[in-house]
């Protein structure tokens, strides 16, 4: 079983190192900066980046990926309907790849931007998702290019992970989502018991991250577009009925976009 680490980069980007350590081999998901990858390889000498995986092509999650395969000749995967710098492997929905003897699954995930890509490593006993911009620790990402119906329905298919399913987002901003959450659901015990969890995670300078899908599916407004509570708050919000759980979402979205 691969163990994963975070490496931060700039203000609250994670860049996943993944580490196959019988073998000394690492990978890395979406190096915005060369220099926290190279920085640890120095530090740890022997071991060697094989591969390089990309969920979508923004700066900051792109931006190390040449001078990384410059100095490591990792091979680089990444969306095919994206620019991506350097790219050996085009991706698409569906496919299965296997990095460092680990098989992933490639799950389209529009929405964010219209080609961005998630991968999902559907182990029986402890399955775990890189979810790059799709969903985060108690939100979701901006919609720059998708449409709300598009990032509605990529977040269902990440929803339908198990329970237990480790969510590897790429930003460490789940206190000020969990913020909105409260908002949205004043009344839900689970928000407030996170909140209060992360915050103490926070002043101790702890990474809240890797979230839990089961944690998300209780406390991420963003998933509970079917609930009452979600529903009436979206609508007040939006000042008249909404009709569907993907006009919920496009309501809480837009509202977040101003919180």
């Amino acid at each position: 079983m691969l163990k994963i680490e975070a490496l931060p980069a700039f203000t609250d980007n994670y860049i996943w190192l993944l580490l196959d350590e019988a073998a000394q081999r690492c990978a890395v998901v979406d190096p915005g900066d060369a220099t926290p990858v190279l920085n640890w390889l120095h530090d740890h000498p022997g071991w060697r980046l094989s591969d390089i995986l990309i969920t979508h092509h923004h700066h900051d999650h792109v931006g190390g990926v040449e001078r990384l395969k410059a100095q490591t000749a990792a091979c680089v995967h990444g969306p095919a309907t994206e620019n991506i710098p350097a790219r050996d492997e085009a991706l698409s929905d569906g496919q299965r790849i296997e990095i460092l003897g680990t098989a992933l699954q490639v799950i389209a995930v529009p929405g964010h931007t219209l080609g961005h890509i998630a991968y999902f490593h559907a182990d029986p006993v402890q399955p775990w998702l890189l979810c790059g911009d799709t969903l985060f620790a108690a939100g979701c990402g901006r919609l720059f290019e998708g449409t709300p119906e598009q990032m509605f329905r990529s977040l269902q298919r990440l929803a339908d992970t198990p329970d237990n399913t480790l969510i590897y987002c790429t930003h460490e901003y789940t206190l000020s989502n969990l913020r909105f959450a409260r908002a949205v659901e004043p009344g839900n015990p689970a928000i407030e018991k996170r909140t209060r969890e992360v915050t103490e995670l926070r002043e101790a300078n702890r990474f809240s991250l890797p979230s839990r899908m089961d944690i998300e599916r209780a406390t991420n407004p963003f998933l509970r577009c079917a609930v009452a509570a979600v529903q009436h708050a979206a609508s007040e919000r939006s000042g008249g009925r909404l009709d569907s759980d993907v006009a919920v979402f496009a309501a809480l979205r837009a509202w977040k976009d101003v919180f």
